[in-house]
């Protein structure tokens, strides 16, 4: 361990940069490690919130029991925010004004949700979802409500359509584009998701180019979509993505793309400042990944790169979603124009994307773990798999190991 390292600051109090401290602590770092964090709470667990936090009350999905967090000795600054990164001097701006030194820096701002209309924020029950305090709010939302508009069909904002529907509010999503999460996986996985909620009472309206939300007289929202107006929503809730934490970075003059360009060890442009999680441009994909994978995974690669050691991330792209009962695990991103394998099977189907040379380029599974689990081997030894084999469900899949 490098001896100039006496006091690391961490920048965000998210997933990443729990499991840094976390990382840090276990590897030895004996020095002081302060958290900046614009939350009261402790770290916590983001996607519970859209989920079990809102159908069943679970409490706060901390990262660390109380006595492991105390064991981290954390120098905590919150709710607080980082507003200037002093390079030359190696400190931290706060927005109280205090400087705080660092011999080390990592940034984990993570993101935060995008409204792609900015008047919908004074819309009084319009909503996004990113923190506790969102979930508390949208549990409560969703107790006194009996219709629910989605704005976008994505991840977030088919988990929300999914709770929302297991504690019986009707639900309609609207998305512009032509499929359920295309940007992520394949038309066929776009049209068993489709099926899915469907089966369970979603309404959904895609291919909707022009959404207008609009407040009536009783606090009730207005969706008029392509022109078409539907009857007004108790609550709608908008989930279209995300919007990258850059500014620290990019004010700093780090250099960065889509997200703060990091290598295999999570180093910045400059050598005493790291990034980790979202606000990380994955060093391969070349683009940032909202996975809670990602985010655990990656920034215990980067505490040992901030002490001098040997570090390498080099995981493939994993995420998961919990949809209407059922678990829907992505390995992998897509690329190219692959051909798919569809293997059904009475627990769940699993989609197997192929490149020209029958190596995965992604697998989508319902239900299925432990295909998965098989699939990450697969992709780590770029594995050439024999398609009718995987579309086999009487082959099994472990003699493929």
């Amino acid at each position: 361990m490098a001896s100039d390292i006496q006091h690391i600051v961490v920048i965000g109090g998210g997933q990443a940069g729990g499991y840094a401290c976390k990382a840090l602590r276990g590897e030895g770092f004996e020095g002081r490690l302060s958290v900046v964090a614009d939350e009261p709470h402790d770290f916590y667990e983001r996607p519970p919130l859209s989920k079990g936090v809102v159908t069943d009350s679970e409490p706060l999905p901390r990262l660390f029991p109380a006595d492991s967090l105390a064991a981290l000795d954390i120098d905590w600054r919150r709710p607080h925010r980082a507003i200037e990164i002093d390079r030359q001097a190696g400190e931290v701006v706060l927005d109280d004004g205090e400087r705080l030194p660092y011999d080390r820096l990592l940034i984990a701002t993570g993101s935060r949700p995008r409204l792609p209309v900015a008047e919908w924020a004074s819309i009084a029950n319009v909503m996004t979802l990113r923190t506790w305090d969102d979930a508390t709010r949208l549990k409560a939302k969703l107790e006194g409500s009996r219709r629910v508009g989605v704005i976008g069909g994505g991840w977030i904002g088919l988990e929300v359509a999914s709770s929302a529907r297991k504690l019986g509010v009707e639900v309609d999503v609207f998305e512009r584009a032509p499929a359920l999460c295309g940007r992520s996986v394949g038309p066929e996985v776009a049209e068993a998701i489709r099926e899915l909620h469907e089966r369970h009472g979603v309404g959904l309206a895609l291919d909707r180019q022009d959404i207008r939300l609009s407040e009536e007289v009783d606090g009730r929202v207005a969706i008029t979509a392509d022109g078409e107006a539907h009857e007004p929503y108790d609550l709608v809730v908008v989930g279209v993505g995300v919007e990258i934490n850059l500014e620290l970075a990019r004010d700093a003059g780090l250099r960065t793309e889509q997200g703060i360009i990091v290598d295999a060890a999570g180093h910045t442009s400059d050598p005493r400042i790291f990034a980790a999680g979202d606000v990380s441009q994955h060093p391969h994909l070349g683009l940032c990944l909202q996975s809670w994978a990602y985010a655990q995974n990656q920034a215990r690669v980067v505490a040992d790169a901030m002490l001098g050691k040997e570090a390498h991330y080099d995981e493939p792209a994993w995420l998961w979603s919990d949809q209407h009962g059922v678990n829907i695990q992505i390995l992998g991103v897509p690329s190219g124009e692959p051909h798919c394998v569809v293997r059904p099977d009475p627990q769940g189907p699993v989609f197997f994307y192929l490149d020209d040379e029958s190596r995965l380029v992604q697998m989508v599974a319902f239900d299925q773990p432990r295909a998965i689990k098989l699939g990450k081997r697969w992709l780590a030894a770029e594995r050439v798999l024999a398609p009718e084999a995987l579309g086999d469900p009487d082959y099994n899949l472990m003699q493929l190991r």
